[in-house]
């Protein structure tokens, strides 16, 4: 085993390998939302059937595969009447723009790299390549976690069991029959096991209801409780779950973490909520929860994910006129307002709107607009959640450690945790998340590149990269069979400890920094006769 020399920047030029196109993706906006073009389909593709005759001859000079609306990728301005389109020729977009100007405004090419997505035929409104036969709700949560590019490599396995502990699950709906299992009887707690089951593994491409991340991943179900010995957790790790929720919190005890550590040792990554009690209630971070505050467990608190822009979502209070602003992506509270009480100035979000954050926290995770499966088991409702509480988000994250082992079951559960915080989305450039720095984890959770990187590290022929974010502790364990590793745009510094072992190239690309105190450490190593222990599971 020998050690790798530091050498700052070695350039290497990455490019998307290109491939021969038969279609082309792209998104269109029209200027009025009523307007909803009919299609007939034959072999040959759709055939416009509308009365807009510079349409007609435009679209037929294509083979068109798909013209339907979809709220991906649409801001507000632009909801319900933005069109995903699939055509054959990359010059269909300016040829429908430029003769058909009293019908679109404006669109765009969707890159090579973003067509690398599976949608199942359940996925919503934001629904593009999937036929959207399920509920009509709007998922856009799992568009800004990527989810469907991790389902382009897994949408998980059987084998693969998620353990709920967080009430009564359903076994008997269409969405959980035939992969859902009670180890443990629990109470009903308002349809919250409901709820966190479906988040994590509803079934998907069922044509009902709503997909959860890892949807072809099985499900055992338990109670919760028992703070001191956490036997339903033991349980649920001896069974062979891989992969445990916890979305409920209690106090500390003296065998609390000796019983964490038989979970995580007998395999099983422990996901828990951070707490729901907010910034206003205990500031600072001074407020820590268990189990999710014990170390081997991934503590999870919330974020907001919808508006991309601050401006797309403002508000002002009736009496005083004075404007707030809701749910804006990447924000760690619900809501906020403006410093000097004008839209101009410097946003500023109200602690009762966040969930507990603490130095604990490791990962965030979208929290408000997830769908409400208990609602619609229990009351034939279709809700989203209106608060910044942290079971839903919880959940997600477990269904992504399930894709996560789907794709490499040899997946070492100690970098788990590390991939997770190493792809998260960084949202430390945010002025108003500042005041909270260092208590809200790595940043949001990106599903799609969390499997991608499992992927890329675990693939022969792949380039694993580690970029855009700033490591300041935590241990990052990865082992690397991939042609190469790339790191570039990323730093490590104080108490990070990153130990790399790969197999093959270890590459430094500009803007790396790699400055660890005593508290911190980096180890980069090339061993060439690394074995992988068992071969990815590609969905087919």
């Amino acid at each position: 085993m020998k050690k790798l020399p530091l050498i700052l920047p070695l350039l290497l030029l990455l490019g998307f390998s290109g491939i021969a196109q038969e279609e082309y993706w792209f998104y269109i906006r029209a200027k009025d939302t009523t307007f909803t073009p009919q299609f007939t389909s034959t072999p040959n593709g759709l055939v416009y059937q509308g009365s807009e005759k510079s349409l007609q001859k435009t679209l037929s000079n294509y083979k068109i595969k798909t013209f339907k609306k979809t709220w991906k990728n649409a801001r507000p301005e632009f909801l319900k009447r933005t069109f995903f389109v699939v055509a054959d020729s990359p010059n269909f977009l300016k040829d429908i723009l430029k003769k058909n100007r009293k019908i679109f405004e404006s669109g765009e090419m969707i890159p090579p790299e973003d067509m690398k997505i599976y949608e199942p035929n359940d996925y919503g409104l934001t629904s593009t390549i999937g036929a959207n036969t399920g509920l009509q709700f709007n998922m856009d949560y799992y568009d800004v976690m990527e989810v469907p590019k991790a389902w382009y490599l897994t949408t998980g396995h059987k084998d693969v069991i998620i353990g709920i502990s967080d009430g009564k699950i359903d076994t008997l709906g269409l969405d959980f029959k035939d992969k859902a299992t009670v180890l443990r009887k629990s109470s009903l707690a308002n349809g919250h096991g409901y709820s966190i089951s479906a988040n994590a593994a509803a079934q998907g491409d069922n044509g009902y209801g709503i997909p959860g991340v890892c949807y072809d991943c099985s499900i055992y179900g338990t109670n919760y409780g028992d703070f001191g010995n956490f036997g339903m957790l033991k349980e649920l790790a001896e069974k062979g779950a891989k992969v445990i929720n916890c979305s409920w919190v209690g106090p500390p005890t003296d065998t609390g973490q000796e019983a964490i550590n038989y979970v995580f040792d007998s395999g099983a990554i422990i996901v828990a909520g951070a707490g729901n009690k907010g910034w206003d209630v205990f500031p600072n971070g001074e407020k820590k929860y268990y189990p999710a505050s014990y170390n081997n467990v991934i503590s999870v608190s919330s974020v907001q994910h919808r508006y991309e822009n601050i401006q797309d979502n403002i508000y002002y209070f009736e009496k005083t006129g004075k404007p707030f602003f809701k749910e804006i992506r990447g924000y760690l509270g619900r809501t906020g307002t403006f410093k000097n009480g004008t839209t101009n100035g410097e946003p500023k979000i109200y602690p009762v709107s966040t969930a507990t954050l603490n130095e604990d926290v490791d990962i965030l995770a979208p929290t408000v607009g997830l769908f409400r499966y208990s609602q619609f088991i229990l009351k034939g409702e279709e809700l989203g959640s209106e608060f910044s509480t942290t079971s839903g988000a919880t959940a997600l994250v477990s269904g992504t450690v399930g894709l996560m082992f789907s794709l490499y079951p040899c997946l070492p559960k100690e970098q788990v945790d590390g991939i997770i915080k190493l792809t998260a989305t960084n949202i430390d450039h945010i002025e108003a998340n500042k005041i909270y720095a260092g208590n809200y984890g790595a940043g949001m959770l990106n599903t799609g590149k969390t499997v991608n990187l499992v992927h890329d590290l675990f693939s022969e022929t792949s380039t694993a990269l580690i970029s855009n974010q700033d490591m300041s502790r935590w241990y990052f364990p990865l082992t690397a069979f991939s042609e190469k590793v790339v790191i570039e745009n990323q730093t490590f510094r104080d108490a990070a400890y990153l130990d790399l072992k790969a197999k093959n190239q270890i590459i430094l690309k500009p803007r790396t920094t790699l400055r660890p105190n005593t508290n911190g450490s980096i180890i980069l190593k090339i061993d060439p006769n690394l074995e992988k222990e068992c071969n990815l599971r590609v969905r087919e």
